[in-house]
């Protein structure tokens, strides 16, 4: 096999998405689509990586990282002006080279590595990837001989009447013969509607000089989606969603309704969770087995332990043990350990801080910076108060703790293992092990007070 490179090209500002971000960092199922595109190519295994960046080179930067290398074009002037500014990593090396465009994300790594073992197959110097497309509008296309080879590629804006025709449509990936592709692009010129230096000549090109030339099919129309618009995003959005989610359920995964179901690409689901409508999985997110989610549950950047169960809520960069119970309407926020078999009920917010196994807050609760230990029992309204206006501070709660309905623990605060909070209480100071607790003014009754009020 020859040594395989990859250019990736991310310079366009994307003037038609009518937005301050850079075309290419649009997330498309949670992650910018240039990230999309260097996740296959990386996952088919090249030698090297370039990314031509331009506009938001920065920002594309630091989301992709040193995963690639980077060169920039400080003049968008075209694909083929784009792709010549790799020389300097690219141009004397032998081996073969596939241009990919950034604003493709559903371009799958098994589609790459198909196109370049065709294109050395076949021993051609250039191959495009094609696809069949029933409305071809705003692609170019490719135009065969009467032998089916590849005569040449025509951009929609140049094409006559004729060529407009045609349904095979380019689809912007290429691979060419490494050291020949650099050779045609000094011969590109830009006599074309919009003075630009196109990729595609290079074709012609090599037509011209006898060299082979062939074409590889997709025959998934939507790996082939190049997002230049909001209406594109949409497009490439619900066929990602549609792609991830029937890859889940294939491996066990029930989905009651994948048409409302949304699964970042980054998530890492286990056989027999069922997902109901409205679930909304972002970011780095895991869940394990026997999971019941949703429906209209929010979960990012988190873990799941097996056999939880989380109804309507919102989970944000946390761990959530096994067996735990939480929802509906819980909210628990980021740097929160829930252990196994806890229950976080109805209307209760969990922010940093930690509850071990079996402790319960099951409603109407704030339990914020606080390290709870086992079996402990928050009652309806309990709060811990961690903020003074500057400062937060830790409320700690040993096992077997029971604290009575709308209990305030002021921080920082201990109460010590299996102690009592009395309901109504508001706590300043530390609570011994085993002992009661009660911080409140003592009840007064005055008899005829109501009579008397009528009276005056």
């Amino acid at each position: 096999m020859n040594n395989r490179y990859a250019v990736i090209l991310a310079a366009g500002q994307g003037k038609r998405m009518k937005s301050d971000l850079y075309k290419v960092l649009h997330p498309v199922c949670g992650k910018p689509m240039v990230e999309h595109v260097v996740d296959q190519v990386t996952k088919a295994g090249l030698n090297e990586i370039v990314t031509v960046i331009g506009h938001g080179a920065d920002a594309v930067k630091q989301h992709i990282g040193d995963r690639v290398s980077y060169v920039l074009q400080k003049e968008q002037l075209g694909t083929g002006h784009a792709v010549i500014q790799t020389k300097e990593h690219l141009k004397d090396r032998k081996g073969v080279t596939v241009v990919l465009c950034g604003d493709t994300p559903l371009i799958r790594a098994e589609t790459i590595e198909a196109l370049m073992n065709h294109h050395e197959q076949t021993a051609a110097k250039a191959t495009v990837l094609t696809a069949y497309a029933h409305n071809p509008s705003g692609y170019g296309r490719v135009v065969r001989d009467e032998q089916g080879g590849v005569l040449r590629i025509v951009e929609e804006k140049d094409a006559d009447e004729t060529e407009r025709q045609v349904k095979e449509i380019n689809t912007g990936t290429y691979c060419f013969d490494n050291e020949l592709l650099f050779d045609a692009l000094s011969k590109v010129g830009n006599d074309n509607a919009q003075g630009e230096y196109y990729l595609p000549d290079v074709i012609e090109i090599l037509k011209a000089q006898g060299e082979t030339l062939s074409a590889w099919q997709t025959p998934d129309f939507s790996e082939t989606i190049g997002v230049n618009d909001r209406v594109a995003l949409s497009q490439a959005e619900k066929a990602m969603k549609k792609r991830t989610n029937e890859h889940w359920m294939r491996q066990g995964v029930t989905i009651i309704d994948p048409d409302h179901t949304y699964i970042s690409a980054d998530a890492v689901l286990k056989p027999d969770t069922v997902l109901h409508p409205g679930t909304m999985l972002h970011g780095e997110v895991e869940i394990e087995s026997h999971c019941d989610i949703g429906p209209f549950t929010e979960i990012t950047d988190s873990r799941i332990g097996e056999g939880t169960s989380i109804r309507q809520s919102v989970v944000s960069n946390s761990n959530v043990g096994r067996n735990v119970k939480a929802g509906p309407y819980a909210h628990i926020r980021p740097e929160s350990e829930l252990g196994d078999e806890v229950k976080i009920g109805n209307f209760v917010e969990v922010k940093k801080s930690s509850l071990k196994k079996g402790s319960k807050a099951s409603h109407l609760s704030y339990v914020g910076d606080a390290e709870i230990g086992e079996r402990v029992n928050l009652g309806c309204g309990s709060i811990t108060v961690n903020y003074d206006g500057k400062q937060k501070y830790l409320t700690t709660i040993e096992n077997d703790v029971f604290v009575g309905c709308n209990a305030n623990l002021v921080a920082p605060v201990k109460v010590g293992e299996g102690a009592f909070i009395a309901a109504g209480s508001t706590i300043t100071d530390d609570v011994p092990g085993k002992a009661l607790s009660i911080a409140r003014s003592r009840q007064t009754n005055k008899e005829g007070y109501v009579k008397n009020k009528e009276e005056l």
